[in-house]
């Protein structure tokens, strides 16, 4: 296992989730006894048939679902104020569907809203995110119920970062009082058929909501997390761009007190405390998600530098494992901006909302994923069986050199166009925390015999030796790839690499963030090594680092087939 792997554990958080507000930005990029339930999944994911998930299970709701606490809004006919387990009083907005009646009841999706943002309450608005809308889902026949979680909009508390006992709990409490509404399809009393849709804070209380209450029967998580000490602070890395926009969308919002340490640490040392490790590490999903029985769509941005592929993967794979529906789609969008071809068969929105239809309405005339699908830089979408897919031959590449450890060394801020042609206010904030190329960086050109597809991480071999002053901000480099041609980052990815500065001679093997770039011989593909990126926070600078091996190792993919449709 490599350095990186180990220490999955140890790593920082992840201030946010973003959503989208900077203001409302970054946000589309919180004892009470809870359902009691006892379910097993019986099918693993069908790569085939469009059948819904075959389960067995004994969910009902707790005794208490009747005496939930529920006024409403004077002066807004959509809005509730739920008194939680705590008294911390919740902001709701329920949009019925027209025509839903007790004897022509309809399922109902939950859609959560990203970090510094209040519940959506625009019918008609474009998820920023990609994410699905209102709109969709009433069209699709599903009553919707939005929310402002604890912290943010006209609720109260403080923000607990979707936390296991707060947030879960406040969501629990939300299907009791859907389950009494007129109009609500139920599968028992207190037990309404639900899913839940969102994007990236949103996403993740899709994870943490269904390992705790198994009245969730599907949900669809978009550009979410996987650990919260592997997201803004890789290798023990702080991701300081993503953490500056999002403490700024989160800006007169009430915070757990923690939160604000964390960001204040990570600005002036670049690193965080124990205490902030600890805090995030307890708000998962990575730990709860063997309490996840539910069929599951994750989508993830391909351009994603906050919640990057790799934290899809891995709740892919944790689900996959232990026997789940669950099928991924990597599409080019989320906490990023894309700068190349978007392609046009991945709506993710869409394909959200398709996953409830299947598996909340159980409508399997609704075809829905059944594998992995992703988009390469040209726009091309590639299908798969499997995720993930077939391994082909890795393409390899290797150099050395010296490289000064200075401020010159930067990659970043990008200034590239994005490939909307009305850009998003996601796209112009995430731009001041893209990575570029570097005009001052040890490079190692790549070549390509020929075609080659290839979806995952690279892997990075260094053998070093280097020294650098005294200092307490931690001792990386970091590394990237760039496309000569188009001059851009591929995926807009950065991984640090934490190296030990003691004039000794050491190794090290580990993985690059997960990329997806479709290759032919003409491509001209180079390998960054740089000082400091505007990505993450500044490490310690000074002295050099001369690298006697650098060895690259580039995954390829067999068994894809191009796209056309969302299979």
């Amino acid at each position: 296992m490599s350095s990186y792997e180990t220490s999955k554990a140890s790593m920082w958080n992840r201030l946010s989730r973003a959503g989208a507000t900077r203001a409302l930005v970054v946000a589309a990029i919180g004892s009470v006894t809870l359902a009691a339930c006892s379910s097993s999944s019986t099918s693993s994911m069908s790569t085939t048939s469009s059948s819904a998930t075959a389960t067995t299970s004994s969910c009902h709701a707790p005794a208490e679902w009747t005496s939930v606490k529920v006024a409403p809004v004077a002066g807004t006919p959509t809005d509730h104020t739920l008194t939680s387990f705590d008294g911390t009083p919740i902001r709701m907005h329920w949009f019925p569907l027209s025509g839903a009646s007790k004897a022509n009841p309809a399922p109902t999706v939950l859609m959560g809203p990203g970090w510094g943002s209040g519940g959506d309450t625009n019918s008609s608005q474009v998820g920023l995110l990609g994410e699905a809308t209102i709109a969709q889902l009433w069209k699709a026949g599903f009553n919707v119920l939005t929310w402002d979680p604890r912290g943010f909009g006209s609720s109260g508390g403080q923000a607990e970062v979707d936390s296991v006992k707060y947030e879960a709990k406040d969501v629990s409490l939300m299907i009791d009082w859907v389950a009494a509404q007129p109009g609500v399809q139920v599968d028992a009393p207190g037990v309404p058929r639900i899913g839940m849709v969102g994007g990236s804070y949103g996403g993740g209380i899709q994870f943490v909501t269904a390992s705790i209450d198994c009245r969730v029967d599907a949900i669809a998580p978009t550009i979410a997390w996987h650990s919260l000490l592997t997201s803004l602070a890789k290798s023990d890395t702080v991701k300081s761009g993503w953490s500056n926009i999002l403490m700024e969308a989160a800006a007169g919002k009430s915070l757990d007190p923690q939160i604000v340490a964390a960001n204040k640490q990570q600005s002036d040392q670049g690193t965080i405390s124990q205490a902030s490790r600890d805090f995030f590490g307890s708000r998962g999903p990575d730990s709860l998600l063997s309490k996840v029985h539910v069929p599951t769509l994750i989508l993830q941005g391909t351009v994603d530098d906050l919640f990057t592929l790799q934290e899809g993967a891995w709740n892919y794979e944790t689900l996959h494992n232990q026997g789940n529906t669950v099928s991924m789609v990597w599409f080019c969008g989320g906490h990023g901006v894309c700068l190349t071809n978007p392609g046009n068969v991945i709506d993710a929105g869409a394909m959200s909302v398709d996953w409830m239809i299947h598996y909340v309405k159980k409508d399997t005339s609704v075809p829905v994923l059944h594998g992995f699908l992703y988009v390469d830089q040209s726009g091309t979408s590639w299908y798969s069986k499997t995720f993930p897919p077939a391994a082909g031959p890795k393409v390899n590449a290797t150099g050395s050199g010296t490289l000064a450890l200075n401020a010159q060394s930067l990659s970043g801020p990008s200034t590239a166009t994005p490939s909307a042609k009305v850009p998003g206010i996601v796209d112009t904030i995430a731009l001041g925390a893209t990575p570029a190329p570097a005009t001052t960086a040890l490079n190692v050109p790549v070549t390509f015999s020929s075609s080659s597809l290839i979806a995952g991480a690279p892997e990075l071999t260094l053998k070093y030796t280097g020294t650098t002053p005294t200092g307490s901000r931690p001792t990386r480099v970091f590394a990237q790839l760039v496309d000569t041609d188009t001059g851009l980052v591929l995926n807009n990815q950065i991984t640090p690499i934490p190296v030990t500065l003691d004039g000794s001679t050491h190794s090290l093997t580990i993985p690059l963030e997960m990329i997806t770039y479709s290759a032919s011989p003409n491509s001209h593909v180079e390998l960054q090594l740089v000082a400091t990126t505007v990505a993450y926070a500044t490490p310690r600078l000074g002295g050099s680092i001369d690298f006697t091996t650098v060895g690259l190792s580039l995954p390829t993919v067999t068994g894809v087939t191009k796209a056309t449709t969302s299979h």
